[in-house]
């Protein structure tokens, strides 16, 4: 048996000092060294074997983190683990103290396809850190070969049009990584955001829905279903590499910022579907009477063929187990949500007899949020506006 954790960490905009990643954003240096020191404690208490980080502008200062975080574990094992000579120094208590450096782990760096470059036309990637290195080279998908086209139709059936998708707005990093006897396909994930998409007009130097002092809650609104098309078509994109590796019979986990609620339309989407109760209750998709259903063998077929190719979150699976609940990984005007989400496939769910593994525990730092009503949580722009999580698995060996 071997145990593992998993991590999903937004950092919130990491890049060097001086350096503009948005419009007259950027660190000093005396904000980066508290940025890059509270990052660092952070991966020190998760001490997780797998991370997969999003909002990473420099793969530089990513380096820079994961070498503090050594320099604090290694001192901390040097001040609280007893030396060899003690008999005592492989008891649990030890060993859960233990930090393990991640000097012989390997890290993979997606650059964002649509960074320029430029000060404050930055774009951020995502990366994934790996104790137990990579099978393989990790992939990178972004621009897409062939374009995604979404055909609509109106409901009295004329053509609706398209939507067209060439591009992410964000990577998606895709590894395979060895596990015990085992290799798990890992993606790491950052859905558009939910900030609204307004078109400029040619020659504007802005879109008019984002002058606040000329409100215009129609524009917005459609600027808000812009992005949510955006960050669910995205989310098909995913599901669709996901659907590969699982028909190639490869257990599958999802992390990463979703920007979105579990039970929102992308996350499903990313899931995949939930199995109808009974579908000898249902209507045949060819009936030609009110008596044409699906058989009990047919029932079991469809539901077996549903359950191969769904994930289950995480979180849903610590909440059901630990009876707690809620998790929340955002908080935002006194709204609380779990924006970052770990999916695992069903080679992991409780419910399958013929599981390669467990998850034990699952855990939430986010101590440090704010929705700018505690005074005493960190300057978000130091720290993370997103919680980070982690899951605790075991796998057969």
């Amino acid at each position: 048996m071997t145990r593992f954790t998993i991590a999903s960490f937004n950092v919130k905009n990491l890049i060097g000092p001086d350096k503009e990643y948005y419009e007259f954003q950027s660190y000093t240096p005396e904000e980066y060294a508290w940025k890059e020191d509270w990052m660092a404690q952070q991966m020190f208490s998760m001490d997780a074997d797998i991370i997969g980080f999003q909002e990473i502008f420099e793969e530089e200062a990513l380096q820079a983190v994961i070498a503090e975080t050594d320099r604090i574990g290694r001192e901390s094992n040097d001040a609280v683990l007893p030396s060899k000579t003690k008999s005592y120094r492989k008891k649990a208590i030890f060993r859960k103290l233990s930090y393990a450096p991640y000097t012989d782990a390997k890290l993979a760096f997606a650059p964002n396809a649509n960074d320029t470059g430029q000060p404050g036309r930055r774009r951020p990637g995502v990366a994934i850190l790996s104790r137990y290195g990579f099978v393989g080279t990790p992939e990178i998908i972004q621009v897409l070969d062939t374009p995604l086209k979404i055909p609509f139709s109106e409901l009295t059936g004329e053509d609706g049009g398209y939507f067209t998708l060439s591009r992410l707005s964000r990577p998606i990093l895709k590894a395979r990584i060895p596990v015990g006897k085992h290799v798990i396909t890992v993606f790491n994930c950052h859905l558009k955001s939910k900030l609204g998409e307004f078109p400029k007009p040619a020659g504007a130097d802005y879109a008019p829905e984002s002058d606040l002092t000329r409100y215009d809650p129609v524009g917005r609104a459609l600027g808000a279903l812009r992005s949510a098309l955006r960050r669910m078509a995205e989310a098909w994109v995913l599901r669709r590499e996901i659907v590969r590796e699982l028909q190639a019979g490869h257990p599958v986990m999802v992390l990463g910022d979703f920007n979105d609620g579990e039970h929102a339309v992308s996350s499903e989407i990313i899931s995949g579907e939930t199995p109808f109760r009974n579908y000898s209750w249902m209507l045949r998709h060819d009936a030609k009477d009110y008596n044409d259903r699906y058989t009990k063998e047919e029932n079991k077929a469809i539901t077996n063929a549903v359950l191969a190719h769904q994930l289950t979150s995480a979180e849903a699976l610590f909440v059901r187990k630990s009876m707690r609940d809620m998790v929340y990984t955002a908080a935002f005007g006194g709204i609380y949500e779990s924006l970052d989400q770990i999916y695992l496939s069903r080679h992991f769910h409780p419910d399958n007899a013929g599981r390669i593994g467990d998850m034990e525990y699952f855990s939430v730092f986010n101590d440090h949020l704010t929705d700018g009503s505690h005074a005493e949580a960190p300057y978000n722009k130091l720290a993370s506006d997103h919680g980070q999580i982690m899951a605790h698995m075991k796998i057969g060996d």
